[in-house]
This record gives C-alpha cells, sequence and structure tokens, in this order.
C-alpha cells in the first residue's frame, strides 16, 4: 500500500513546522528524509505516526485515511534514536511486548520471538537486559521489536546517531538487507548524506519545513535542483563560485575566474547576461604539475590526508577551492599545479533563487 501525503502542514504557534503540498511514497519503497536540524524530518515521521495531528492535510495508507486513527491502529512502527527499551524487561521480553499488548497466542509469540531473534543475530541475547547489551545489541533489539509486528510501515528517526562510525556502517549494511528482505515500506529521518546516499531508493532533501527535492540518491547528488541540496551533498561539499553567464551567436559561454568557458551551443538567454554561481565537485577538479600549459595556475596552502585520498586547498583568482586527489600523489604545500575541470562538470545556479539552471541545446 502507498502512503498519500496531501497538502499536509503543521504549525506550531507562530513556526510552520511542515509544508508538503503533495507526496507519495510507494509500497516497498526505502524512503529518506534528509536535512539539517530542524528541517522538519522528525515532525513528518511523527505526523504519520499519529504522535502530532496535522493542522491541515490528509494522510493515506491504501484505501485507509490515517488522521483520525490513533497511532496503535494505524499499522505503523516506530524505531526511536534512543532505542526506547524497557529496561525491566529481557531482550525476549521487550520482543514480544507489542504482540502481548495485540493479544496475540502465546504460542505465536514464541515463535515470532525465536524467528526474529535469529534473523537479526540477537538470538543468544534473549534473556539479557538492555543494561547488558552494546549499541548496536540494543538497537537490533528495537528494530526487532518493530519488525516483530509485521506492520505496513516501518518509521525511523535517526536511529543510527547514538552509535560509533565503524558500527553505524555495518549496521547501514543490515537495515539495507533487513529491507530487502522484508519488501516492506521504510520511512526514514537522518541528517547524515552518507546514510541517505548508501540506503535509499528516493530522497526527500528537507530544508524550513520545505522539500528542495525527491529523487534518486544518484540525481540528488548528480543534478541538484538548487545550491541548498548542492551543498548539502559531497564530502568534502561542492566549491561556489560566482560567475556570468553570457550569451551570444557564437553560443553560451560563463565567464569564471577570469576566464570565459563554451558551455555549448545553447538556446539564446533573456537577458544576454546572468549572475550566476558555478559549482564544482571537489572530484571533478584535475590537478597537473606546474609544467602542464592547461588551466588555473595555483598553490596548494594545505592539504589533508583522509585515507586513499588526499583533500588540496587551493584557490582561484584568491576565492578557496578544494580538491580530492589519490593519497599517493605526492602533492605539498606551497608547490605550484595547474587546475581544470570539463565544462560538462559545471552546475550552474542563478545568483538570485539559487535554482538550477538547465540550458536546452540548440534544435533540441
Amino acid at each position: 500500500m502507498d502512503l498519500d501525503i496531501t497538502n499536509l502542514s503543521k504549525q506550531f504557534k507562530d513556526q510552520m513546522a511542515v509544508q508538503i503540498p503533495s507526496l507519495t511514497i510507494r509500497q516497498g519503497e526505502f524512503f529518506t528524509f534528509v536535512g539539517p536540524s530542524g528541517s522538519g524530518k522528525s515532525t513528518i515521521l511523527n505526523l504519520i505516526a499519529g504522535l502530532e495531528q496535522p493542522s491541515t492535510g490528509l494522510l493515506r495508507l491504501g484505501e485507509r485515511l490515517l488522521n483520525d486513527l490513533p497511532p496503535h491502529k494505524r499499522d505503523v512502527a516506530f524505531v526511536f534514536q534512543s532505542y526506547a527499551l524497557y529496561p525491566h524487561l529481557t531482550v525476549s521480553q521487550n520482543l514480544a511486548f507489542p504482540l502481548e499488548l495485540a493479544h496475540i497466542p502465546r504460542e505465536t509469540i514464541r515463535h515470532r520471538v525465536q524467528e526474529v531473534s535469529s534473523s537479526l543475530g540477537i538470538a543468544t541475547l534473549v534473556d539479557k537486559r538492555p543494561a547488558q547489551l552494546s549499541g548496536g545489541e540494543r538497537q537490533r533489539v528495537a528494530l526487532g521489536r518493530a519488525i516483530i509486528r509485521h506492520p505496513h510501515l516501518f518509521l525511523f528517526d535517526e536511529p543510527l546517531s547514538n552509535l560509533d562510525a565503524p558500527l553505524r556502517a555495518q549496521m547501514r549494511k543490515e537495515l539495507r538487507q533487513l529491507h530487502q528482505r522484508l519488501n516492506t515500506t521504510f520511512i526514514y529521518v537522518t541528517h547524515d548524506q552518507e546514510e541517505a546516499l548508501s540506503l535509499s531508493d528516493r530522497i526527500a532533501v528537507m530544508q524550513a519545513g520545505r522539500i528542495q527535492q525527491c529523487d534518486s540518491p544518484r540525481a540528488v547528488y548528480g543534478q541538484p535542483a538548487n545550491r541548498f541540496v548542492a551543498s548539502f551533498f559531497g564530502s568534502p561539499p561542492m566549491n561556489f563560485f560566482p560567475a556570468e553567464l553570457q550569451a551570444s551567436p557564437e553560443g553560451t559561454f560563463v565567464q569564471l575566474a577570469g576566464r570565459r568557458l563554451h558551455i555549448g551551443e545553447l538556446s539564446p538567454l533573456s537577458p544576454k547576461t546572468m549572475a550566476v554561481t558555478v559549482g564544482i565537485r571537489p572530484e571533478d577538479v584535475r590537478i597537473r604539475r606546474e609544467s602542464a600549459s592547461e588551466g588555473w595556475p595555483m598553490r596548494i596552502s594545505h592539504l589533508e590526508l583522509h585515507g586513499g585520498q588526499t583533500y588540496l586547498e587551493l584557490s582561484i583568482e584568491g576565492l578557496p577551492l578544494t580538491a580530492v586527489e589519490r593519497a599517493d600523489a605526492g602533492y605539498r604545500p606551497g608547490e605550484e599545479v595547474r587546475a581544470t575541470v570539463g565544462v560538462e562538470r559545471l552546475h550552474l545556479f542563478d545568483a538570485q533563487t539559487g535554482a538550477r539552471l538547465t540550458l536546452k541545446a540548440s534544435g533540441q
């Protein structure tokens, strides 16, 4: 069953926390809301779960209108950041608790507890209490308590944020495998771009309660809808430079850092010139030794080693530029180099609105 959201809003006093005109989360999809703190992500989950009531709008799960249903009748399972386990109950009792509330037969409960604990690798922990478990083990128990109910929707509110980096990476893999195995809708909230990109079928990027872009991870990263989305994704983040777009009979050009770059035989602009922001991903910058004849002459001001990569800090016409190179490339601070970037790798944004500019080629 699809989850359909129509004209949904939530206002707290004079603050509009969420505004979503229309959104459909498809059956079986791994869908992620991502954005900075205060962007409305968790409020959306609370509205879906029934923990908050919308100011306006409708929520439908298949043919069922959720708005007037209490949380326990919405057929959703919520996995919280804090695990929310009962400290006085064992793992087995924590897993069984939602089924006992639903008056499921005891033998069915016993079978489901065995099944879920085995599938999550916590069968040896069923007699322990939460205080005796590691963070990763507690998270698996919290997942198991959600899975055991066989809900139509799983809601995840930053469930991995309390784990250390290696365990987060392992749990991301396990979550993706779990989703594939269950073939059930997962709705996930995070502020972590890496989680969003690695886990999701689709991503909704949130800012100030509104969706800035809703698309596949590849599209969100490769064709960001605006400067905010472009700046949110990428490590190190995208470089931005003020520039001018110029239209002439010869084609369309970008005037960037003292150079006029031809970006194709494109349809004419109105007006003929336009202030833009050029975005360049650090991995798209190509660095060559100073002996090369092409590109912008630069000096490496600083570098940082990140595993197999080196982040180089340079500048174009006094504006900072970050590039990524192999760690064994042997660059050093103070070294003179030249930098190039293919015009097809440039991202253009309206300097005033921040919206992505998509220019159509002539004849199309």
